[in-house]
C-alpha cells in the first residue's frame, strides 16, 4: 500500500469535478483503493510522501497523435490544410523510410509525451512498416497504453507516398499479426482518410479486422474539403462514417473519429452505434483553418468525445492546453452559432482525462478501482492568494508547461 498526501483533483463525471484539499489517497498494487480526508486508522503507521499545497490529477489521454510529424511542430504553420500536406507533411513523413532516422525521432517523442503528462494514447505511424514497428515496441516497453497504427494510402497522395493497393493490405496485416499480442500498446487499423484510400484498400482492411479483432483510427469530417472529396472518390456512400461501416471497419475494436468537426447527423448516429469517440484537436484545426467542433451539441448528444494534439498541425504534445483551448473555442463557436453551446472547464478537463481515458479501461479518473495513473502539479499559485486545488488546475492549463508537473506515475510507479 502506498499513500499519498496533497490537493486532489478528478472529474467524476463529465460536468463534474471533485476537489479535496490536504487529503490522503491510497494505492494499492497499482490502483486507487481511496481518498481520505481523514487517514484510517488502519493506515496511519504506514509511510506517506505529502505533497503539501500540490494538486494530484489524473495524467492525461491523447486520442490522436502524428509520432512522425514531431520534427514539425510549431513549424510551417502559414499554410492551409490541403497545402501543408503537401509542402511539408508528406515530404516530412516519406523520411521514415530511413529507420534510423525513425529511431531518432520516436525516442525523442517518446520521451516528450511522458514529460507532458500523457500516459495514455492513440498514435498515427507513416506506411513504413518497419519505422513503425520501432515505435510500437518502444512504447511496449516503456508500458504506455496506447494503440499505434501503420498508415494505408493508395491513392491520391504523392507518388513517394502512395502505397499500392495490395502492398498496404499485406503489409498492415503482418503489422497487426505481429503486434497483436502486445500488453500494452496495441496496433490499430490506420487508412490516413477516405480520399486516399480506394474502396478495395477499405475492404480489406475490412477483412483484416474482422480477422484479428481490431479498430481503427481516421480522420473524419476534418474539413469541408475532406469532406466533400471523400464523398466524390466514395460515391455509394452518403457520409463519411458510412464509408468505413459499409467496408466493415467499425464493429471489432476502437472506433477513433479525429476532429469529427462537419459531422452529418448520419456520422453522429454511426459513431454512436459503434460506441466511437470524436476527437477535438483544438490548436490543429485552427492552424491548417479546417473547423471547430459543436463539442457542446455532441456533448449533449452522448457522443463520446477525447482531445488530441494532432503535431504537428497542432503546436506541441501538451493536452493540458488543449483543455483550456477547447473552452476558448466551444466560446467563439457559441458566439457565431448560438445553437452551439460552449463547455465548462469541468466539461473540457473530462475530455483530456476520464472521457477519453475510458477507451483504456479504468484510466483518467481517482474513483475506487481506477489505474493511479497521476501528474503532481505545482507551482501555479501567486504569492499574495493561494488558489482552490481546481483553480490551480484550470490555471496549469492555461497557463502551464511541463515544468509544473512535480512528479508522474504510471500503473502506481513513480516515473
Amino acid at each position: 500500500m502506498e499513500l499519498y498526501c496533497g490537493n486532489i483533483v478528478y472529474s467524476k463525471s463529465k460536468n463534474e469535478l471533485v476537489e479535496y484539499s490536504n487529503a490522503y489517497i491510497a494505492v494499492e498494487n497499482g490502483v486507487v483503493e481511496g481518498i481520505y480526508e481523514t487517514l484510517p486508522e488502519k493506515y496511519k503507521r504506514l509511510p506517506c510522501k505529502d505533497f503539501g499545497e500540490d494538486v494530484i490529477i489524473p495524467a492525461f489521454t491523447d486520442l490522436h497523435v502524428h509520432a512522425p510529424q514531431y520534427p514539425q511542430r510549431s513549424l510551417a504553420m502559414d499554410e492551409v490544410l490541403v497545402d501543408w500536406l503537401d509542402k511539408y507533411t508528406f515530404p516530412l513523413e516519406a523520411k521514415y523510410k530511413d529507420v534510423e532516422f525513425a529511431k531518432a525521432v520516436y525516442d525523442s517523442f517518446i520521451n516528450e509525451i511522458i514529460a507532458q503528462g500523457t500516459m495514455h494514447a492513440v498514435v498515427f505511424g507513416t506506411i513504413h512498416n518497419e519505422a513503425t514497428g520501432y515505435l510500437i515496441d518502444q512504447l511496449e516497453k516503456k508500458g504506455i497504453s496506447s494503440y499505434v497504427g501503420k498508415v494505408n494510402m493508395d491513392m491520391n497522395s504523392p507518388d513517394y507516398l502512395c502505397e499500392s493497393t495490395e502492398s498496404s493490405i499485406r503489409d498492415t496485416e503482418k503489422f497487426i499479426d505481429k503486434y497483436i499480442n502486445n500488453k500494452y500498446s496495441k496496433p490499430i487499423l490506420t487508412p490516413r482518410f477516405a480520399p486516399t484510400c480506394s474502396d478495395t484498400l477499405l475492404e480489406g482492411l475490412g477483412k483484416i479486422a474482422k480477422k484479428y479483432k481490431v479498430g481503427i483510427q481516421t480522420h473524419i469530417e476534418e474539413s469541408i474539403w475532406e469532406s466533400n472529396e471523400a464523398l466524390k472518390q466514395h460515391s455509394n456512400s452518403n457520409c463519411d462514417m458510412e464509408i468505413y461501416e459499409k467496408a466493415g471497419l467499425l464493429d471489432n475494436g476502437p472506433v477513433i473519429a479525429a476532429h469529427f468537426i462537419f459531422p452529418k447527423e448520419k456520422d453522429i448516429d454511426i459513431l454512436k452505434r459503434y460506441n466511437g469517440y470524436a476527437v477535438q484537436c483544438p490548436d490543429a484545426t485552427v492552424n491548417v483553418i479546417a473547423g471547430i467542433m459543436q463539442t457542446g451539441v455532441l456533448m449533449d448528444k452522448d457522443v463520446n468525445l477525447g482531445l488530441g494534439s494532432d503535431i504537428s498541425a497542432g503546436y506541441d504534445l501538451c493536452i493540458h492546453t488543449q483543455i483550456a483551448q477547447a473552452v476558448q473555442l466551444s466560446k467563439i463557436k457559441s458566439f457565431y452559432e448560438p445553437e452551439n453551446r460552449k463547455i465548462s472547464f469541468a466539461e473540457a478537463f473530462y475530455m483530456g482525462t476520464k472521457g477519453s481515458g475510458k477507451l483504456f479501461g479504468n484510466v483518467g479518473s481517482f474513483e475506487q478501482g481506477y489505474s493511479f495513473d497521476a501528474l503532481v502539479i505545482s507551482g501555479v499559485s501567486d504569492e499574495f492568494e493561494e488558489l482552490s486545488p481546481i483553480q490551480k488546475i484550470e490555471r496549469f492549463c492555461g497557463l502551464g508547461n511541463k515544468s509544473n508537473i512535480r512528479a508522474r506515475f504510471m500503473r502506481g510507479q513513480e516515473i
